[in-house]
């Protein structure tokens, strides 16, 4: 275990002295962001202030701004939860390119503990950013107005945090072997940066889409681990506002904004529940490690 350790280490060190790979790992969340001050944020509060309709006195101003917060901090920790994994796993391909990957294997450690090391090491760096992220969006949204949450749903957070960065880890390295140089591996990281946001609904709401469309985005992981996001985000900011209203429009509004944002994630028409996009993930996930252990320890054994 010792060797395993070391070379976990040693992962771990080589992403985050790499400035580069970090930036443009974290390229997706901050192209959320940009994209959330120059043109998102008055567009979702001015289709959420029309929406109100007769509503509009019972509705403060300030539940609204909270409420587009709250989805740029789901926008920004599901694109983060896809392309940070993805780049911390850029190692593995420097390492192929660079033949580091033969220094590594003729080391005594066995070809289980190199594999488990890039995940390990990987993991650790992607959970490391993803929960400092999710750490400074929490604090900031609190800074700027009460989101009325429970600590079940802080905690529920982090769960999800990690949940989602873990499987995006393991699929991730399954695509790694599809890469035979960094600078093919970088191009598909700006690639995936840019899409990341669409198929978690970061840039439009997944609902706008047709039902394939949203069937298609919402078999990736990290979409259901995105709808479970904006439930504990903003659940009792939602049943806050459902409350000041009074029953008046018996919840069709707060139930406009959950269908809208996509708070549910549709599949064929039909909502997953939070048990079964947690289920799904945690398969897909474990399948992924499975093949990773499988197709690497024959790449691996042919060195």
């Amino acid at each position: 275990m010792r060797a395993f350790r070391g070379f976990a280490t040693r992962n771990v060190l080589v992403f985050f002295r790499n400035r580069q790979t970090v930036f443009f790992s974290m390229l997706a969340p901050l192209i959320v962001f940009a994209l959330y001050v120059m043109f998102l944020r008055g567009n979702y509060v001015d289709s959420i202030t029309a929406s109100m309709g007769a509503l509009a006195p019972l509705i403060q101003a300030d539940d609204v701004d909270s409420l587009v917060n709250g989805l740029l901090l789901s926008g920004i920790l599901g694109s983060s939860v896809i392309t940070v994994p993805f780049g911390t796993l850029q190692v593995v391909v420097q390492d192929r390119e660079e033949l580091k990957d033969r220094d590594i294997l003729a080391t005594p450690a066995s070809r289980w503990q190199v594999i488990l090391g890039y995940f390990v090491g990987a993991a650790v760096c992607a959970l490391s950013v993803t929960l400092v992220l999710l750490t400074m969006g929490l604090l900031a949204l609190i800074g700027m107005g009460s989101m009325h949450w429970t600590a079940t749903d802080v905690a529920a957070l982090y769960g999800l945090t990690a949940l989602g960065t873990l499987s995006s880890t393991a699929v991730s390295m399954a695509l790694m072997l599809l890469f035979k140089s960094t600078s093919a591996c970088g191009a598909f990281l700006g690639i995936l940066s840019a899409a990341a946001g669409f198929v978690i609904g970061a840039y439009i709401p997944v609902a706008q889409f047709s039902t394939p469309v949203q069937t298609f985005c919402n078999l990736w992981p990290t979409s259901g681990i995105c709808c479970l996001m904006r439930q504990s985000l903003m659940g009792g900011l939602l049943d806050h506002i459902d409350a000041g209203i009074g029953g008046l429009d018996q919840g069709q509004f707060v139930a406009s904004i959950r269908d809208v944002f996509g708070f549910e994630a549709m599949v064929g028409g039909n909502a997953m529940g939070a048990e079964t996009i947690l289920l799904y993930v945690v398969l897909i996930s474990a399948a992924c490690l499975v093949v990773d252990a499988a197709v690497y320890s024959k790449v691996y054994a042919r060195r």
